[in-house]
């Protein structure tokens, strides 16, 4: 109402930059009791875009700015699986950027389609190691090259990612649990997640272990198990499953590591949904795999905390198609 005065600092937000983060901790009812545990998930499907990659987003944002590799009216030009793609669009747009975004031709067209909506730019390339040039990752940073004003983000070598989840992912943690949280579990992809948020409860407290989740195909279980590269199988995960190691991941204090294969993922990640009402993706749910399965390994009493990564509205073509799933033969371990 005109006139009316502004209510108290907290109510009112000056933009979405203000409610990044913040997100609350959800505690997964059914597996801590079957545990013992308390297995608490950071419901990251509530930031703006919609994921864990608005931190990253931002974070990579601002220090682009404060540097001054990022100039007004500027190009933002990125490689990604389409989270961090949709981060960038939207804080680029509340700062009066456009965006690029190089996608795979493989990831989910739901993402492309939100992707395009946002007023994005989205080029699709076919897949390619990250030897060829023509993986998504260097033809983004050719078109920032050849772009006026063009800025690549490169979320997997800049380390702008990794200290977002320092300065804010870790500290939240930390704080909602009191200091108590023992295990933090966290699949890799740009690794931005795991190493900076393991750096900061590390740095509270040594004790705590950080343990990297994998699919198949990743190599990251086989990095950390026996200290070398080796990708071995293939997943339907989309943006985790890395095969080397990113300036964010490198030098990562991780304790262990576990592998998740694809259907024990998809069965609870229709169970999160049947018995939590949490409506998220297949990283997420392997992350839940992860901790259940530490949970049962460590027995009661641990305080384990996870990520749940995005929301499951960028998969309704696929994690939650039932005919998507029976062709990979995924129907019946899902429930769907």
């Amino acid at each position: 109402m005109r006139g009316s005065p502004i209510p108290a600092h907290g109510l009112v937000a000056p933009g979405i930059a203000a409610v990044v983060g913040r997100t609350p901790l959800l505690r997964l009812r059914r597996l801590s009791e079957e545990t013992g545990c308390e297995i608490l998930a950071k419901a990251e499907y509530l930031n703006p875009g919609g994921s864990v990659k608005d931190r990253a987003a931002l974070g990579l944002i601002t220090a682009a700015e404060a540097d001054g590799a990022l100039r007004p009216g500027g190009t933002i030009v990125e490689a990604s699986a389409g989270n961090t793609g949709i981060g960038l669009t939207l804080h680029g747009l509340a700062r009066g950027y456009r965006s690029i975004v190089v996608i795979p031709e493989n990831i989910c067209a739901d993402k492309v389609t939100y992707l395009r909506a946002l007023g994005a730019d989205v080029r699709t390339v076919p897949c390619a190691p990250y030897s060829s040039p023509e993986n998504f990752q260097h033809v983004a940073r050719r078109l920032a090259e050849a772009t006026p004003g063009g800025w690549w983000a490169n979320q997997f070598d800049n380390t702008a990612n990794r200290d977002a989840h320092f300065r804010t992912t870790g500290p939240e943690i930390w704080e909602q649990t009191a200091g108590r949280v023992s295990t933090f579990v966290a699949a890799v992809g740009s690794g931005g997640t795991i190493a900076g948020t393991g750096a900061f409860l590390k740095e509270r407290d040594r004790r705590i272990r950080v343990v990297a989740v994998d699919p198949h195909g990743g190599a990251i279980w086989s990095w950390v198990k026996h200290g070398h590269l080796e990708a071995a199988g293939d997943s339907i995960a989309e943006g985790i499953g890395q095969t080397r190691i990113t300036d964010n991941l490198a030098g990562a204090a991780i304790d262990d590591a576990v592998r998740i294969d694809d259907a024990s993922a998809v069965a609870i990640l229709h169970d999160l949904l049947r018995s939590e009402g949490i409506f998220t993706g297949l990283s997420a749910a392997m992350n839940v795999c992860a901790a259940e399965r530490l949970a049962r390994a460590g027995g009661p009493g641990q305080v384990i905390v996870t990520v749940l990564c995005d929301t499951g509205a960028r998969y309704v073509s696929t994690l939650f198609n039932p005919a998507w799933l029976a062709a990979r033969g995924l129907g019946r371990a899902s429930g769907a």
